[in-house]
């Protein structure tokens, strides 16, 4: 019995953990820069957790019908404060948890202002053709919209 216990809760704790790994996604730097690979990055919305002096914050990625990976702030520009303005994905659009605006996942980056993702643009990351590398010091600038995020 005892085994059976060790073995679910193994079982259990090796799941959580993989699901975890591949929500995480990026690579931390050892500078403290995110990056994320190009191939990875499809029309679904993937989610790249990073902490910052105990600041838990999340960027967005997705690939766009025109072939570009668009990335975001998983943190909404109006409802950021609510502590529940981040998005979910449903079918083609991202929806702000706490206000339930539904924005076109096609139109992240694109899109600034609003109740919306805030852009992570041309100018505040640095792209190859095979990753997108987001400097320590810009998602530093960010940390304040992520102090009450998911709370």
């Amino acid at each position: 019995m005892a085994r059976r216990i060790a073995v679910t809760v193994f079982t259990i704790v090796a799941l959580m953990l993989s699901a975890f790994a591949g929500f995480a996604g990026g690579k931390i730097l050892p500078n403290g820069d995110l990056q994320i690979s190009k191939k990875e990055v499809v029309a679904t919305a993937k989610f790249y957790q990073y902490k910052l002096d105990g600041v838990l914050m999340e960027v967005l990625a997705l690939r766009a019908p025109d072939g570009t990976v668009r990335t975001a702030f998983n943190t909404c520009q109006v409802c950021y404060a609510s502590g529940r303005g981040y998005y979910i994905q449903q079918g083609d659009v991202l929806v702000c948890q706490n206000c339930g605006n539904r924005f076109k996942a096609s139109q992240v980056e694109i899109i600034k202002g609003g109740c919306n993702p805030i852009p992570i643009t041309a100018d505040l990351k640095t792209e190859d053709a095979n990753t997108i590398t987001i400097a320590k010091s810009i998602l530093a600038q960010a940390k304040p919209l992520f102090i009450k995020w998911k709370t």
